[in-house]
């Protein structure tokens, strides 16, 4: 059940956050997941978008890639967990997208100067968004990276028949054929 739980709260506490970070990303018309508004460039990249004088189109094409991919990333993998599919592959991804997240925002975006961004460990205090909050993110998607969806996750319900042996679990030796 411990996997459940954990997905559960992450569908409850984080889903939601992480949506409503990719609509901000969203650009304008039906294409707009591949072309990210002005934000978009804003948040992901703060320094190199200040560089060329907030104008997305002197960005290279990396910049994009990047840029589509977290906003990807910010709808997909939420919604993997949601549905407990490539759950551990989802959770390890999730974990990625925290670590470079809260990089953008101590060093993109100045955070590291703000003790109160940062956070400290063992102060009593535990609101810093890094090292307070972050670490509990981060340790929720670790019981999902090792323990998989849970019971009730579309892993469970596509891998449970599978071929190939899982671990943990032991399949009982061929038989051979009786001479008769």
């Amino acid at each position: 059940l411990l996997p459940l739980l954990a997905r559960f709260l992450f569908v409850a506490i984080l889903l939601p956050y992480y949506w409503h970070s990719g609509m901000t990303k969203l650009g304008d018309g039906i294409f707009g997941f591949l072309s990210p508004s002005a934000g978009a460039y804003a948040q992901i990249f703060p320094k190199a978008y200040e560089a060329v004088g907030y104008d997305a189109s002197r960005l290279g094409l990396l910049h994009w890639a990047v840029t589509v991919a977290g906003m990807w990333a910010e709808f997909l993998l939420p919604l993997m967990l949601l549905l407990g599919l490539l759950t551990r592959l989802s959770a390890a991804g999730m974990i990625g997208f925290v670590v470079v997240q809260s990089l953008t925002d101590l060093y993109g975006h100045g955070g590291i100067a703000y003790a109160e961004t940062v956070g400290r460990w063992f102060d009593g205090t535990p609101d810093g968004v890094v090292l307070d909050q972050r670490a509990f993110w981060v340790f929720l998607l670790l019981v999902l990276v090792v323990q998989g969806g849970g019971l009730i996750s579309l892993d469970r319900a596509i891998f449970r028949s599978a071929a190939w042996p899982r671990p943990g679990v032991r399949r009982p030796a061929p038989v051979p054929p009786q001479p008769r």
